[in-house]
């Protein structure tokens, strides 16, 4: 029986060897020829169509070496709160948790939730308070974070909080519908936050 296991994993694993990984996809889009004879031969006055691989922009190519910086644009609809700001570390209100980005970061699209964002530049560390957005890790250390709305944390009212809360928590307990409901619970949620983020 254990050999039958090993000889299953052997041929597992060649078969796994065998798959190119995305990091061994060629960087420039290939033209399948065999494709294009074939079109030819059954339609000769007619050029063959576009393939999916031909709208394929070429990869970047991936950096020899981590730079020493992260690169952050972080921006609102209504303003640039960071253009190309070379910083040590970001770290976002991710909807799986908070996630720490630092240069050299593998690739990633992250959601995110109501929470604090801190942007860490030596011992300089500038927080805001974001409501919801999305946070796009490039290959290249760039960083590029879209938040609905933010504030720094500097400038938010705990006694205005306090306040919110109150009144969506009495919002919902007496909502009757399934929109009343929601809006006051997005209302405790935020304002939740809000209240953890200041006194956190």
């Amino acid at each position: 029986m254990f050999r039958q296991a090993s000889r299953l994993l052997a041929r597992a694993s060649a078969v796994t060897r065998s798959r190119a990984f995305s990091s061994q996809v060629p960087a420039a889009p290939a033209v399948d020829s065999t494709f294009v004879e074939s079109w030819k031969k059954v339609n000769p006055n007619m050029e063959p169509p576009k393939t999916p691989s031909v709208y394929m922009t070429p990869r970047p190519q991936t950096p020899t070496s981590i730079p020493s910086k992260l690169t952050v644009n972080f921006v609102l609809p209504y303003a640039s709160e960071l253009s190309a700001k070379e910083v040590d570390m970001v770290i976002v209100p991710a909807s799986t948790g908070q996630m720490g980005v630092l240069p050299g970061h593998v690739p990633t699209i992250a959601e995110l939730k109501p929470g604090v964002l801190s942007v860490h530049d030596g011992n300089d560390t500038k927080k805001y308070f974001v409501s919801s957005g999305f946070a796009f890790i490039h290959a290249n250390s760039v960083a590029d974070i879209i938040a609905v709305e933010a504030v720094p944390i500097d400038q938010i009212d705990p006694s205005l909080v306090q306040k919110g809360l109150a009144e969506f928590n009495q919002k919902l307990s007496s909502a009757t519908t399934d929109l009343e409901k929601a809006e006051a619970q997005i209302g405790v949620d935020v304002h939740s936050a809000l209240n953890s983020a200041l006194t956190g």
